[in-house]
């Protein structure tokens, strides 16, 4: 096991083509958004290893369950300080669900746990006696900013959402697109090379694969 806090340095192999790490820390969705990769014909890889997060062209941080449990299990693997590293290197990030919330400082879903800081805010969970929680299932997009990732998608388009917790970003700068259910919440991260979607680009047929699309054409 990596301790945390300590320098991962690997050997730098020349890349010559897109090869994206989709980090495996036992709670994502790994095999879908690998096969929808696949299918654009982008390389890609499901790992574990920081050598592979540092040698890739992109990381893609997934996710389903706690927001405590998935932060826990990132340290246990060593991860945490490596997907630091690299967002702070400059390297394109994508959170996609529960990936994206561990973007966070915090979330009240696990009070004691601390996210990963790289976008300050926290998470909290939808609170409504007429609308279910979770939100699951198609709903629609309202761009704020021109993000990366929405490249020749229009506004309004729909995604497939399942969540009970969205971000607040503490700068309202960072809100790509928002969502309304129960209130108008962030549905796109956005802050340089770090991105992220509340929604499943994976689930979302053609117009989410144009998200993965644009992300691996972010470099």
């Amino acid at each position: 096991m990596i301790g945390m806090g300590r320098m991962i340095r690997c050997s730098l192999p020349l890349v010559e083509k897109v090869m994206i790490a989709i980090i495996d820390y036992g709670m994502g969705n790994l095999m879908s958004v690998s096969k929808a990769l696949d299918h654009l014909d982008i390389g890609n890889q499901v790992t574990d290893d920081p050598c592979d997060l540092e040698t890739a062209t992109g990381l893609i941080l997934p996710g389903v369950g706690a927001f405590g449990d998935a932060m826990r299990e990132l340290e246990t693997k060593g991860l945490v300080e490596p997907i630091r590293e690299q967002a702070k290197a400059g390297k394109p990030l994508l959170g996609i669900c529960l990936g994206m919330q561990l973007f966070m400082d915090s979330s009240d879903e696990s009070p004691d746990a601390r996210g990963l800081g790289l976008i300050a805010g926290n998470c909290k969970r939808f609170e409504s006696d007429e609308l279910k929680v979770p939100h699951m299932g198609w709903n629609t997009i309202s761009k704020q900013a021109d993000v990366p990732v929405l490249k020749n998608i229009p506004n309004g388009d729909y995604f497939y959402f399942v969540h009970s917790y969205y971000v607040c970003p503490d700068d309202e700068a960072c809100m790509g697109a928002l969502t309304e259910y129960v209130l108008p919440f962030t549905s796109i991260l956005w802050s340089g090379n770090i991105m992220a979607t509340q929604f499943h680009p994976e689930k979302s047929q053609s117009s989410g694969l144009k998200i993965l699309k644009n992300f691996a054409q972010s470099r």
